[in-house]
């Protein structure tokens, strides 16, 4: 296989700009007395809270032009809609420049955190910032190898032929694979099941159907495909929706337009997302190959004892629910490990790779998130409403408490285009 004309690309938790091109906002700012600098920073903590932009330094230590001494600027609140004119400074900002008469002025300082220390430099050229590199080390972000390249290929190909939702329909679908790294092995898969009345045409991706033909397909093949199903996404989306309106991450709202039809003779689920239908499939996976594990979603928990108990709570049939083994098992899945040790059930997907075809909508991606995936790959970018990286970067929203990899995988002859 010739991997040239693939390409595997990472998909960044932050808008990539170039380094003198990052975008900055105005804030008020004025030179401060050293001994005020812990009171007013203090009171402006409270009042002028800089919460979007906390990757911005406060206080600036600058040189001074005229000779070797330091002056000390501070900023004392970004500047809103109303424009840049002092009569629109917060009234409680107001009220500390007025009672320590400062003389505040406009600087711009960079909207976005660093992403790396290229950008870093040049912001810190404008108004210092803070730089953090990320602290999780996941396999793919610096490159890959030729094994895993071709292994990446292997199951992006998979959830391409799962796409096809019959051939008289002239319509696709997304499709899903879930694969264990550590052993390539594919734990689920599954592709859109979100109209009942292409029930009948739907493909059956079970855990049980290990492999199809696509694990031998050629390069020309996957270019057969692109041109039949995809052809330049975009373009094919503006000019054909009807064959598209099937993907449900495309259209997450299609069920809600189609029931409102008199006389539609389709019955539509607007949650059964190939993602979603896929980690089912996996959960479903799990409780036929641990069937004696516990399954803390099925039985109550009593948080004084720590025990699961049966629905009638006797005594008999209580059970220990370890905590402290589940936590150490998923913390070593998180650092890289397998998805499962021999003999224990794993913590949902933990560590586990999602192929899909169209870059997932929101409701796939924090579904992944709470999966504990660990990396998804996808073929083509959703323009609508996609979650990692066309419209949102899910993958980058500090909030959360579990961060995936993102990573694009670029069809042959298919433009680069992120």
């Amino acid at each position: 296989m010739a991997m040239k004309k693939w390409e595997i690309l990472h998909i960044p938790d932050k808008i990539p700009f170039k380094p003198d091109e990052q975008p900055t906002v105005d804030v008020f700012a004025s030179v401060i007395e050293p001994k005020l600098t812990n009171t007013l920073v203090r009171k402006l903590n409270k009042v002028a809270p800089m919460e979007n932009y906390r990757h911005i330094k406060r206080v600036w230590k600058k040189k001074s032009v005229e000779g070797g001494d330091f002056q000390l600027i501070l900023i004392l609140c970004i500047v809103g809609e109303n424009g840049n004119e002092l009569e629109s400074i917060p009234e409680d900002v107001l009220e500390l420049i007025n009672a320590h008469q400062l003389s505040p002025f406009v600087a711009k300082v960079h909207k976005y955190a660093a992403i790396s220390r290229d950008e870093w430099s040049e912001q810190c050229k404008l108004w210092p910032t803070s730089y953090h590199p990320p602290t999780y080390n996941i396999e793919g972000i610096t490159g890959f190898n030729e094994e895993d390249s071709e292994s990446i290929f292997h199951f992006m190909k998979m959830a391409l032929e799962l796409t096809q939702l019959g051939h008289c329909t002239g319509k696709v679908v997304n499709a899903a694979v879930i694969v264990d790294p550590s052993t390539k092995q594919v734990i689920a898969s599954a592709n859109d099941q979100t109209c009942q009345a292409s029930a009948s045409t739907m493909i059956d991706t079970s855990f049980e159907q290990k492999d199809t033909a696509s694990s031998h397909q050629s390069d020309a093949d996957a270019v057969a495909i692109r041109e039949a199903l995809f052809c330049n996404s975009s373009h094919a989306l503006a000019e054909n929706k009807e064959s598209y309106t099937g993907v449900s991450c495309l259209y997450p709202w299609n069920w809600s337009e189609q029931n409102s039809i008199a006389g539609n003779a389709y019955s539509w689920h607007p949650l059964r997302h190939a993602a979603l239908v896929a980690i089912e499939h996996a959960s479903s996976r799990d409780r036929r190959l641990f069937p004696g594990s516990l399954d803390p979603e099925d039985q109550p928990i009593d948080q004084r004892s720590g025990t699961i108990s049966s629905p009638n709570s006797s005594p008999a049939k209580r059970q220990k629910f370890d905590i402290t083994k589940d936590v150490k098992v998923l913390k070593t899945c998180s650092n890289g490990g397998s998805h499962s040790e021999e003999g224990e059930k794993p913590y949902l997907c933990t560590g586990c790779d999602i192929f899909v075809a169209w870059e997932p909508c929101t409701m796939c991606a924090m579904a992944l998130v709470h999966q504990r995936i660990r990396r998804i790959f996808y073929a083509f970018p959703n323009p609508n409403c996609g979650a990692l990286g066309s419209v949102y970067r899910l993958q980058g929203e500090k909030s959360l408490n579990h961060h995936y990899a993102v990573f694009r995988v670029v069809l042959p002859e298919e433009p680069m285009k992120t």
